[in-house]
């Protein structure tokens, strides 16, 4: 489905991306991890449109996308959650995913087809329906399930979940990772998923990739990355052991 091959982003002298290569296959859900500045986020950017790659391709169901704009790429059935939801305070909770279903189609769309859509994506992530629940209701927890629905409101074949577990309690990590495979698995959507919560994320992703200083060091199943010993060096440290047994008990 996606193609990313010799990805590079430089900001002036600064290399924040460097020769990134990857597959995602349909209907996966690849995990992109690393240290803080790795890159992660510059590539999600790169992909999605907000930025243009200094050098590389970025090939999504064969058609070349690098460089389109946001607008272009989403239209193309890719959507993106950010790490810090921004809605729009003045709407109501309906009324933020309304928006996202009208103006994320490739084709104009009636009011009618735009609710439907905002109110499955509304009902998957189990937020609100009531068109005058107000965004001031949401702690947490519920920002972040709202960023998710405005990104499914667009109805993408690809999704960009960007720190989907950040600031989250113990138990809502559980259930917004739980949500994530649910999405995959209901909607046929593939996910390729940005997090820093290591337990969570290897419990549900088919494989990972691991970057270090803009640079891809490892790759591989769940499984396999956790034992890597350049990645227990640069990123997992003393989780790895933690990481590894938990990994070895998935179902």
């Amino acid at each position: 489905m996606l193609e990313v091959e010799g990805l590079t982003k430089r900001f002036g002298g600064f290399t924040a991306v460097k020769d990134v290569s990857f597959r995602v296959e349909p209907g996966e859900i690849l995990g992109l991890i690393g240290p803080n500045g790795s890159g992660k986020s510059t590539i999600f950017n790169c992909i999605a449109g907000l930025l243009k790659p200094t050098a590389g391709s970025i090939r999504f169901a064969g058609e070349e996308i690098a460089g389109l704009s946001p607008v272009a790429v989403c239209h193309k059935g890719i959507a993106r959650t950010f790490q810090i939801p921004r809605p729009f305070k003045k709407l109501s909770i309906f009324e933020n995913v309304l928006v996202a279903a009208y103006y994320g189609q490739d084709t104009r769309i009636d009011r009618a087809t735009a609710e439907r859509f905002a109110l499955e994506a509304l009902e998957l992530v189990r937020l609100p329906t009531d068109p005058r629940a107000s965004v001031d209701q949401l702690g947490a927890a519920g920002l972040k399930k709202l960023e998710l629905a405005r990104a499914l409101a667009t109805r993408p074949k690809l999704l960009l979940a960007d720190e989907s577990l950040g600031g989250l309690d113990e138990a809502e990590i559980e259930r917004a990772a739980d949500m994530l495979a649910r999405i995959r698995d209901e909607k046929g959507i593939t996910i390729v998923w940005v997090e820093h919560i290591m337990g969570v994320l290897m419990r549900v992703v088919d494989r990972c990739i691991v970057l270090d200083h803009g640079e891809k060091i490892a790759e591989g199943l769940p499984a396999e990355v956790a034992r890597d010993p350049r990645v227990i060096e640069v990123y997992l440290g003393a989780e790895a052991a933690a990481l590894q047994e938990r990994v070895a008990q998935r179902v």
